[in-house]
């Protein structure tokens, strides 16, 4: 019996990825429901049948996506927050700061915005998507706010708004760019518009000095 080539192998152990890959793209470009498994596997280069020897659904194809490739961004965050030393507002710019570069600096931006327009249609992904990103990326957000008005170096103010304010800037950014920002006729600088988003957070976040 010939043994197997280890480029061969190499193909073998390539190709989950290469799915998550291909998948992530159509995504991102059509959506979630105009996105047909057929497209998924020509796009990587296989056939519908093997896609199927790795992936028995969509739903099952959309969740390896969200599992290779943001999960760990937020597992990422859990770390950042479980060793920080610093001030609590560092700590939120560091959270903000490493998901824009995991995420919003890659194709992974264009999630947010399939999952707020397709949300409803689709309730088995979107409750994979509430429980392993929302509600993590919210539980460290809350955190670090928490840990700043303990301190005292943040005001008190009411935490789960509080959320949603850090947050919404951001998504709103990353859904900007997949949507009407090509109307715009010059993107928006994210730089520019994170700095400006973290400053307002530290004028707005900091408690009065009397």
């Amino acid at each position: 019996m010939v043994s197997e080539s280890p480029l061969r192998k190499r193909r073998k152990e390539a190709r989950p990825s290469e799915l998550t890959a291909a998948a992530l793209g159509l995504f991102v470009e059509k959506g979630f429901a105009a996105t047909r498994l057929e497209e998924v596997a020509l796009r990587a280069g296989v056939s519908k049948g093997t896609l199927y020897l790795y992936f028995d659904s969509k739903e099952a194809l959309f969740k390896a996506v969200i599992q290779e490739g943001i999960i760990p961004v937020v597992a990422e965050g859990e770390a950042i927050a479980a060793s920080h030393a610093g001030s609590a507002f560092d700590l939120l710019e560091r959270l903000l700061g490493n998901w824009w570069t995991r995420i919003g600096e890659t194709d992974f931006a264009g999630i947010p915005k399939l999952m707020v327009a397709e949300a409803r249609n689709f309730p088995e992904v979107a409750q994979f998507y509430y429980e392993n990103v929302i509600r993590r990326g919210r539980a460290l957000v809350g955190a670090a706010l928490e840990r700043g008005m303990a301190s005292g170096e943040f005001r008190r103010m009411e935490i789960e708004t509080c959320i949603e304010v850090v947050i919404a800037p951001v998504l709103m950014l990353l859904i900007w760019r997949f949507s009407m920002g090509s109307c715009q006729g010059k993107q928006v600088d994210p730089a520019q518009y994170l700095a400006i988003h973290m400053d307002l957070l530290r004028q707005g976040l900091q408690r009065s000095q009397v």
